[in-house]
């Protein structure tokens, strides 16, 4: 991703919030037969207060990947929507699209099979945690046996990247009148109505203007 200084994003603590927001990420590899993807949920490391992550593929991803052996880059995107011309007054003014992405690269730590169920526990407890009768890993009807087939059908991983490359484009090189206007039609009822991205453009919004 090419980087632009005037939507680089580098603060640590919301890069953490994008990832924990959005942890359905894109994995992607170069290997012999061309580019491979593919599509997980991950965590931040608990025990961390980095941008290390923790995750999972099903087997055989992890050959197809060459997991653990080269780079791997994985992708987070967080809320984006089409920015109409139209909604920047009466300027001279084309489509664009509004968007926070990551970009994070590194060689990942292959877990082994404990730290793996480990992971797989922490990634159902993450989520179910918000049910209103959460259903854990270990939970009735599922047995030992069940959980073991689970893990051994799975390759977890750690990676900590070397390399981040982050954006963050919410129409901060507009007019605040301009940037208003968007972040009013993005709440609108119109065929681009967006709240998740207006609800970032008014957060940074505030940021800026945050003494």
């Amino acid at each position: 991703m090419r980087q632009n200084p005037s939507f680089a994003l580098a603060d640590v603590a919301e890069l953490r919030l994008l990832i924990e927001r959005n942890p359905w990420v894109t994995l992607v590899s170069s290997t012999p037969e061309g580019l491979v993807a593919s599509h997980y949920a991950v965590v931040l490391d608990p025990e961390r207060d980095d941008l290390t992550i923790l995750g999972h593929v099903g087997k055989p991803d992890d050959l197809i990947h060459a997991l653990g052996e080269q780079e791997l880059l994985v992708v987070v995107q967080g809320p984006h929507g089409y920015i109409s011309p139209g909604w920047y007054g009466d300027v001279a003014a084309v489509p664009t699209w509004n968007f926070i992405s990551a970009h994070l690269a590194g060689v990942p730590e292959l877990l082994s099979a404990e730290e793996n169920l480990r992971v797989l526990e922490h990634l159902v407890a993450h989520f179910e945690e918000r049910m209103p009768d959460p259903r854990l890993m270990w939970a009735p009807p599922n047995d030992p046996s069940y959980i073991d087939r689970l893990e051994r059908g799975t390759v977890g991983f750690r990676l900590t990247p070397a390399r981040v490359v982050a954006k963050r484009k919410l129409s901060q090189n507009k007019p605040a009148e301009v940037v208003e206007t968007v972040i009013a039609e993005l709440n609108a009822d119109g065929p681009f109505a967006n709240p998740a991205l207006a609800a970032e453009m008014r957060r940074a919004q505030e940021a800026r203007v945050r003494p």
